[in-house]
């Protein structure tokens, strides 16, 4: 699979979530995806202290014995872990403190790609950062990373560090994907001008952008949006968004692609993107996403994807 950098990282243009890993998935089936996704190529995966209540980590851990050298783990801080206040947030003391949390649960003695999950706004930044600094000198962490940051807070902590001379983020993990659009206004040209690589979370729209879902019909049982409340259910299977959602399985079909493989080729397309992040529940899904990630857009392609879906949203608002 093709590999593109984050900092000195080399990761697959496809990586795995392991969001599900602790909540979804038992620690069995986690060794199974995780498995399935180093046999499919992919060398990157995603975690966060949070995730599964910190056994995301855990089963991540156990999953990748005998493989340290050949992938890439990222995890992530400042989300509450517990109910314990001081067990959250971006301070240098919870900096400290949840990267040996991490380094103990995920079994290893460095960490790959260490990402803030949050802005913090009772915390400087650069206080964070000064943390973040003394990990990476101290060996426990390679390279550092944002999520969730606009990009006026990416502006500024890449200021703070090159004034003192400190790591500074790689990376930036947002949501994006072909029905949340925002980051090519935003998002996207920060990471062009100051370097960054982006990792997008929710690529597939929490399922949307698999098919599996039709205008009119039930969310299938035991999908992620059939467990959500009427009205946020109603906002998401909007008619705009399956508007949206034709014109796509339109376009790929005319290819001979699949609608899935579409929100993966459409993302690696964008300028400054990293890894797209997948989570997945089963082997069938990861072959799927690994896949998605051997068609490539021609940039008239792309243009002509961005300008159907612009003018449907244009459409909707008329």
């Amino acid at each position: 699979m093709e590999k593109r950098a984050l900092g000195s990282l080399q990761v697959s243009v496809v990586g795995l979530g392991c969001n599900n890993f602790g909540m979804r998935c038992d620690a069995e089936q986690s060794s199974v995806v995780v498995h399935a996704a180093l046999d499919a190529g992919i060398n990157f995966f995603d975690t966060a202290d949070v995730y599964g209540g910190t056994r995301s980590e855990e089963y991540l851990g156990q999953a990748l014995k005998g493989h340290r050298e050949d992938v890439v783990i990222a995890t992530k801080f400042a989300s509450p872990i517990d109910k314990d206040p001081l067990h959250r947030g971006a301070s240098a003391r919870w900096v400290n403190e949840a990267v040996d949390g991490s380094l103990r649960r995920l079994g290893i003695d460095r960490i790959d790609l260490y990402q803030q999950h949050r802005p913090d706004a009772d915390v400087a930044i650069e206080e964070t950062l000064e943390a973040l600094e003394g990990l990476v000198k101290a060996g426990k962490v390679r390279e550092i990373g944002n999520s969730n940051f606009s990009a006026e807070q990416i502006a500024e902590a890449d200021a703070i560090s090159k004034k003192n001379g400190w790591a500074r983020f790689v990376t930036a993990q947002n949501q994006f994907n072909l029905l949340h659009r925002q980051p090519v206004q935003d998002l996207l040209p920060a990471c062009v001008v100051y370097d960054l690589a982006v990792l997008p979370f929710f690529p597939l729209a929490s399922g949307l952008l698999t098919g599996k879902y039709r205008r009119g019909e039930a969310s299938p049982s035991g999908t992620r949006l059939a467990g959500m409340n009427e009205e946020m259910s109603a906002r998401v299977l909007s008619d705009r968004n399956f508007d949206q959602l034709d014109f796509l399985e339109g376009f790929a079909s005319a290819h001979q692609h699949s609608l899935l493989d579409l929100a993966f080729a459409w993302l690696a397309a964008q300028p400054a993107m990293g890894s797209i992040i997948a989570g997945a529940t089963k082997v069938e899904q990861v072959k799927a996403n690994a896949a998605a990630a051997d068609w490539k857009l021609t940039g008239a392609e792309v243009a002509e994807v961005t300008a159907g879906l612009e003018e449907i949203r244009l459409a909707a608002k008329s």
